[in-house]
């Protein structure tokens, strides 16, 4: 076999994804340009998700069948030369729900080297989106994104060009159904609304069948109340009426892309609305072995076939979508592609704007106040990016502290005394696409503090975060605050503001012959926390 990682340009990686009824591998070359090709793939079934969600945790029978399919594999990655800092081991919504996970990746480590990671719901989002992203990716100048409006799909090049680019200036919405969990994100105009891991899933709800000894009846009820309070929230977000873009991924819309849709191109298949529903009703009582027989799939494949298209079609028929747009990628092309990338300024920049519509998205969720959140995060901007050199923090602290400032009086909603306090809660207790737990627990805690009293060693919430974690919460704080005062008034009186390092000073330099009277007052208040973390004083010309 010819190993291919010895060109200095090239090099194999592969990606094993542990999931809720199989492990998964793609080895794929990655170029130094950013560029990958796929070059093996290989499945073996496994009944993790039975066992987690039975159970609460892996049993020892799964534990050693998940390291028997790993050590296989293992032997296959060494017949193909990937070296073992090339491998990523990813595990979904099985081993999250799982209680003895920590054991289960232990024991992993210890039998074959690779350390496991366990993605969480809202990375799993942003990897989802990367795939979406790539294999809807533009063409000759259009979408990539299949016609909504009757146009054949495979109608010529120039035809497609004319469409509207439905995906990223229409309103859409990417589903990822997995056996224990479901992904989703909206876009309204191609701008983030919310991304949402619920759980919600095809292995759960044949659970649901079988603990009523599996009638339709139990399986109806299971669709009719866990999809009942996700669109709750969801039609909070965005009235999904107005959705015309239908993106689906996972192994079950693929299957059925295969037998009732047409390719579009070699990564994405189109299915006509009515075709699908009509499917998916014709085959919503069949067995497994029904499936297995009559549509002639795996068994691995048809376990929780049928279960996860009833919930594909029930989020379809809330939507105005003409077709089923079904993506044969998953997270494990995500990941690739975020592993071929590398750095890349332009997507990152691309990222962070749609982490920012998200976050927009969550303020409007509470009404909050729009036009003072953006003023105070534009002068949050202004500050962190003319003190660099005090703080010393990086481009992905900067846009902690947007969100940060655009959120930071979230909590008004609730109460406007010790509405820090509630905005806190708040925010540590909702999803922002593209954000880490860990990261969402660092812009609770600054807009904690963007008012008030100091944070301090009794405050539980404060300590929990690392001590890095709150070096850089401090800096952040001390940051909002200034720009927080210089709008006290919630009028953007003050537009644009000039930094001035004087002496021992910051001086700040304002627009327009205005008072400043009550900025002033506020900048004397708040600017404590300021002088104590970066030692300035900070003074409003």
């Amino acid at each position: 076999m010819e190993n291919n990682a010895e060109s200095p340009s090239i090099r194999l990686v592969a990606v094993l994804e542990i999931g809720s009824t199989g492990i998964r591998l793609l080895v794929a070359e990655i170029t130094g340009k950013g560029e990958w090709r796929s070059v093996d793939s290989a499945v073996k079934p496994v009944v993790l998700g039975r066992d987690v969600f039975t159970s609460g945790q892996v049993s020892h029978s799964s534990l050693l069948e998940c390291l028997a399919v790993l050590r296989n594999f293992q032997e296959l990655l060494k017949g193909w030369g990937v070296a073992s800092g090339d491998v990523h081991l990813i595990a979904t919504s099985a081993l999250r729900a799982a209680r003895n996970r920590e054991m289960f990746a232990d024991r992993v480590y210890q039998e074959t080297g690779y350390r496991l990671a366990i993605v969480e719901g809202i990375e799993e989002n942003r990897l989802m989106y990367l795939a979406a992203r790539f294999a809807l990716k533009e063409i000759k100048g259009s979408s990539g994104v299949p016609p909504t409006d009757g146009t054949s799909a495979n109608a010529p090049s120039g035809d497609k060009n004319e469409t509207n680019n439905l995906f990223w200036r229409g309103n859409s919405i990417i589903i990822d159904i997995g056996g224990g969990s479901t992904e989703i994100m909206l876009l309204r105009q191609g701008r983030m609304v919310a991304a949402h891991s619920v759980r919600l899933g095809s292995i759960l709800m044949d659970q649901q069948s079988m603990y009523a000894r599996g009638s339709e009846w139990s399986r109806e009820r299971y669709l009719t109340e866990g999809i009942k309070n996700t669109l709750t929230f969801l039609k909070a977000e965005m009235d999904l009426s107005q959705i015309k873009t239908f993106v689906v991924t996972g192994s079950d819309t693929r299957i059925a892309a295969s037998l009732i849709g047409s390719e579009y191109n070699k990564n994405s298949s189109v299915i006509d609305r009515e075709k699908f529903l009509f499917f998916v009703k014709k085959i919503q009582y069949y067995t497994v072995e029904e499936c297995v027989q009559k549509l002639h799939i795996t068994y691995g494949d048809a376990e929780g076939f049928v279960p996860g298209l009833l919930i594909y079609k029930a989020f379809l028929e809330q939507t105005k979508a003409a077709q089923v747009v079904a993506l044969g990628v998953s997270l494990r092309e995500g990941l690739l592609i975020d592993l071929a990338m590398g750095f890349d300024p332009e997507l990152q920049e691309e990222f962070f704007t749609q982490i920012i519509a998200s976050a927009i998205n969550l303020g409007r969720k509470y009404h909050f106040d729009e036009a003072h959140g953006r003023h105070v995060a534009a002068l949050s901007m202004i500050l962190f990016d003319a003190l660099v050199r005090e703080h010393g923090l990086n481009r992905h602290d900067r846009l902690l502290l947007e969100i940060a400032a655009l959120l930071h009086d979230i909590g008004m909603f609730i109460c406007g005394s010790g509405h820090q306090r509630h905005s806190q809660y708040i925010v540590a207790n909702s999803e922002i696409f593209g954000i880490h737990r860990e990261e969402l627990e660092i812009i609770a805690n600054v807009v904690r503090y963007h008012r008030g009293e100091q944070p301090s060693s009794e405050d539980i919430a404060f300590i929990a975060l690392q001590r890095e974690e709150r070096i850089v919460a401090l800096k952040l704080v001390s940051i909002l605050r200034v720009a927080d005062a210089l709008d006290r008034g919630h009028s953007q009186r003050i537009q644009t503001i000039v930094i001035e390092h004087k002496n021992e000073s910051i001086v700040i330099h304002t627009n327009g012959a205005i008072d400043r009277n009550l900025e002033r007052a506020s900048l004397e208040e708040k600017a404590n926390m300021f002088q104590d973390v970066f030692g300035y004083k900070v003074a409003l010309a």
